[in-house]
């Protein structure tokens, strides 16, 4: 069965601040999306997914998406409130809880063992003021 979720739009307040935070905490440079004016960033590279895989970017808080005639804006960041989006620890919630301090963020749960059905997960507030989650297989 394909994914539920296939993209993700992450709220932020200053891009440049945002993408040095989840470049440091992924490992991974976080480049700008090509004609987006720097109000959007892509946090996996481009062409190294596949159509199966839910990928994610980062967009200026109050920004509007490009639907023709329509005034749909980011919603702005929050850590208390709305959906949380759990990003793939790679095996390694433990640095990326580490890199996530490192890079200015916040824990706001330490990791849990949800058991078999969720692995082990983690809640930190990013710089922007997000609640983002981290997740780990248990295998």
């Amino acid at each position: 069965m394909p994914n539920v979720v296939v993209w993700v739009d992450i709220p932020v307040k200053d891009m440049q601040r945002a993408r040095e935070f989840y470049g440091h905490l992924l490992g991974n440079p976080i480049d700008e999306l090509p004609g987006s004016g720097g109000t959007s960033a892509l946090l996996v590279p481009m062409g190294t997914g596949n159509d199966m895989d839910v990928s994610a970017d980062l967009s200026t808080a109050g920004s509007t998406l490009g639907f023709e005639g329509q005034d749909v804006r980011m919603t702005e960041t929050s850590s208390t409130h709305g959906p949380i989006i759990y990003l793939s620890a790679q095996g390694d919630i433990d640095g990326m809880l580490e890199r996530a301090i490192q890079a200015g963020g916040k824990i706001r749960a330490p990791k849990q063992d949800f058991g078999q059905m969720g692995g082990w997960l983690a809640l930190i507030i990013d710089t922007e003021g997000n609640l983002i989650g981290l997740s780990q297989s248990s295998e």
